[in-house]
C-alpha cells in the first residue's frame, strides 16, 4: 500500500468515526432532553435543527481550515475534535445547570425547548461538524483521482451516519445508558484528536497542551458520571422515576413519572382507590357501563397499572394490559405494588397486539401517552375501527384525552373521529365549572348505546363526581371547531392540543 493509500484509508476511518458519533450525540440528546420537556416532534424538530445548524456552521469553518497547508488544517483539526469531546462529556452538566432557568426563562414550550437543545447540543454539534470538509481536502491533495475520493469521503459520512443512528438505538442507549454513551463518544473524539496530532507531526507545545486537554476532558466527563442520576432506570422507551408521595408505613403512596410526565398514583393500603381524575373514570366508568364485575377487558397502557391492579383487586380475573416498555411493568411490580400474575401482560405496541389478535374484550380502556399526547396510531379511525372489532356484543370502549379549556381542538377532532365509528360517543370530565387555561381530563364513551346514568359519584381520593358533557354543547363545539377525522394520514393531536406540555 502507497503512502498516498494508507493516508486515504485514515482519512476514511477517521470520517465514518466522528461522523456516527456525532449522530450517535443526536440519538442520545433526545433522549437526555426527554426528562425536563418530554419526548415530542416538538423535542425531535428542534434536537435535529439545533444539530444540523451545528454541523452547518461547523463545515462552514471546517472548510475555512482545509484552506490551510496540511499540517497547519490537522493540527485545528485536532484541537477542535478536543473541544468536541469537552463539550460532548459536559453535556449533561450544561443540562442539569440550565434546564431549570431555561424553561422559566421562556413562556413558549417550543423556545424552551429550541433554547436547551442549544445550550447543550449545539457545540457538540458544531465541533463535529469541522473535521469532514478538512479530511476530504487531506484526502484528494495529490491523489490522481481526486473527484472519486470526493464521492468516496461523503459516502463515507453517510455510512457513518447510519452505522451511528443504529448503534445508538440498538445498542448504545439500551445497553449502556446516555451518559455511558456520551463519554464513549467522548473518548472516540479524543482518539480522533491525537491521531490528527499524530499525521501533523507533534510538536512539544501540542503534546503538552494535549495532556493537559485529556486532564480536563476526564474531569468534567468525572463530575458529569458523578452526579447523581436523572432516571431511576433508562429504558429503551422512557427516563422512568418513582416518586414517593407517602412514606408511611404500610400506607405508601407513589407518582410513577415517564419522561417528565406523570403517569399515574398508587397506594399500597387500598389498591381499589384511585388517587387521580383520569383514574377514577377510568376505573369507574366502565363498571358502570357493564353493571357486574365478570367483565373481561384489555388496557392499552399500563404505567403504574392503577386501574388493572384495582380491578384484579375486586377479583376480576380476565385483564390484559398491552404495555410497550417491559421496564415500566418492572417498575410497577418493584414500586407500586403490582402482581403481574394477577392479569396477562402483552410487551407489544398495541395496535400490532390488537392487529395479531383475533380475541374480543368486553371493555377496552385506551390510556397510552407519550409526552403531552395519546400517540398519533392509537387516536386514527383506522384504529378505532380495530378497536370495534375486538369488542363483544354490548362492549364499550373509554379513552383517556387531556385537553386545553381555551382550545378543544383535540377534543372536538377525537369525538368527530370517534363518531365516524361508533354509534354513541360520551365525553365525560369532572362536574365542576372550567378555569381559564385549565389542562382538563375527559374521558371519551364508546359504545352502540347510551349511559344509563348521567352522574357517578366515587373518590380521586376525597369524593368526586364525573358527569357528561351535553350533546348540544358538544354539538356546538364541532360546529365552532369544523374538526377533520384523524386517519392514519393525518393525525397532528400535538398540534391540536397545542404547544401546552409541563416543563419541568
Amino acid at each position: 500500500m502507497t503512502g498516498q493509500q494508507k493516508q486515504l484509508w485514515i482519512m476514511v476511518v477517521l470520517q465514518a468515526a466522528i461522523s456516527a458519533s456525532s449522530l450517535v450525540v443526536e440519538i442520545v440528546a433526545g433522549r437526555m432532553i426527554a426528562p425536563y420537556v418530554g419526548m415530542s416532534l416538538y423535542t425531535w424538530t428542534a434536537i435535529i435543527a439545533v444539530v444540523l445548524a451545528g454541523f452547518s456552521v461547523g463545515h462552514w469553518w471546517g472548510g475555512r481550515i482545509a484552506a490551510r497547508e496540511r499540517d497547519s488544517a490537522l493540527r485545528i483539526t485536532a484541537w477542535t475534535m478536543v473541544a468536541a469531546a469537552l463539550t460532548t462529556a459536559g453535556a449533561s452538566l450544561m443540562l442539569r445547570g440550565f434546564a431549570g432557568p431555561l424553561i422559566e426563562a421562556f413562556s413558549h414550550p417550543l423556545a424552551a425547548i429550541t433554547a436547551l437543545s442549544m445550550v447543550a447540543f449545539f457545540l457538540p454539534s458544531l465541533f463535529a461538524g469541522i473535521p469532514a470538509p478538512v479530511l476530504t481536502v487531506v484526502a484528494m491533495r495529490g491523489h490522481p483521482k481526486s473527484e472519486q475520493v470526493l464521492g468516496v469521503m461523503f459516502a463515507t459520512g453517510a455510512i457513518g451516519a447510519i452505522l451511528g443512528t443504529l448503534l445508538a438505538g440498538f445498542f448504545f442507549v439500551p445497553r449502556l445508558g446516555s451518559m455511558t454513551t456520551l463519554m464513549v463518544i467522548a473518548a472516540i473524539y479524543g482518539l480522533a484528536a491525537a491521531v490528527c496530532f499524530a499525521l501533523a507531526r507533534l510538536n512539544a507545545r501540542d503534546i503538552g497542551l494535549g495532556l493537559a486537554a485529556c486532564l480536563v476532558i476526564g474531569g468534567v466527563g468525572f463530575q458529569a458520571l458523578s452526579q447523581p442520576p436523572v432516571c431511576d432506570e433508562e429504558s429503551e422507551y422512557f427516563c422512568i422515576r418513582t416518586v414517593t408521595l407517602s412514606e408511611d408505613e404500610g400506607a405508601r403512596v407513589h407518582l410513577m413519572v415517564l419522561d417528565h410526565l406523570a403517569h399515574g398514583i398508587s397506594g399500597e393500603a387500598e389498591p381499589q382507590l384511585m388517587l387521580t381524575e383520569h383514574g377514577a373514570m377510568l376505573d369507574a366508568l366502565p363498571r358502570m357501563r357493564m353493571g357486574r364485575s365478570d367483565f373481561s377487558s384489555l388496557h392499552i397502557g399500563g404505567g403504574s397499572y392503577t386501574v388493572p391492579r384495582a380491578w384484579a383487586a375486586r377479583g376480576m380475573d380476565e385483564i390484559t394490559v398491552v404495555e410497550i416498555d417491559p421496564a415500566v411493568t418492572q417498575a410497577a411490580a418493584d414500586d407500586f405494588w403490582l402482581d403481574p400474575n394477577q392479569m396477562t401482560v402483552l410487551h407489544q405496541d398495541a395496535r400490532i397486539a390488537l392487529r395479531n389478535s383475533t380475541m374480543q374484550y368486553d371493555v377496552i380502556i385506551g390510556d397510552a401517552f407519550n409526552d403531552i399526547a395519546v400517540p398519533p396510531h392509537l387516536i386514527t379511525q383506522e384504529f378505532f375501527y380495530l378497536v370495534q372489532s375486538r369488542l363483544t356484543e354490548g362492549g364499550v370502549f373509554a379513552m383517556n384525552l387531556i385537553d386545553n379549556v381555551d382550545r378543544l381542538d383535540a377534543l372536538a377532532a377525537m369525538i368527530v373521529t370517534l363518531k365516524s365509528v361508533f354509534p354513541d360517543v360520551e365525553v365525560w370530565t369532572a362536574a365542576r365549572a372550567p378555569t381559564q387555561g385549565e389542562r382538563r381530563i375527559f374521558v371519551l364513551l364508546c359504545s352502540d348505546s347510551q349511559s344509563p346514568v348521567s352522574q357517578i359519584d366515587t373518590r380521586a381520593p376525597d369524593p368526586i363526581s364525573f358527569q357528561p358533557l351535553d350533546a348540544g354543547f358538544l354539538a356546538q363545539i364541532l360546529a365552532q371547531k369544523q374538526p377533520k377525522i384523524l386517519t392514519d394520514d393525518y393525525a397532528p393531536i400535538s398540534a391540536l392540543i397545542g404547544f401546552e406540555p409541563i416543563l419541568n
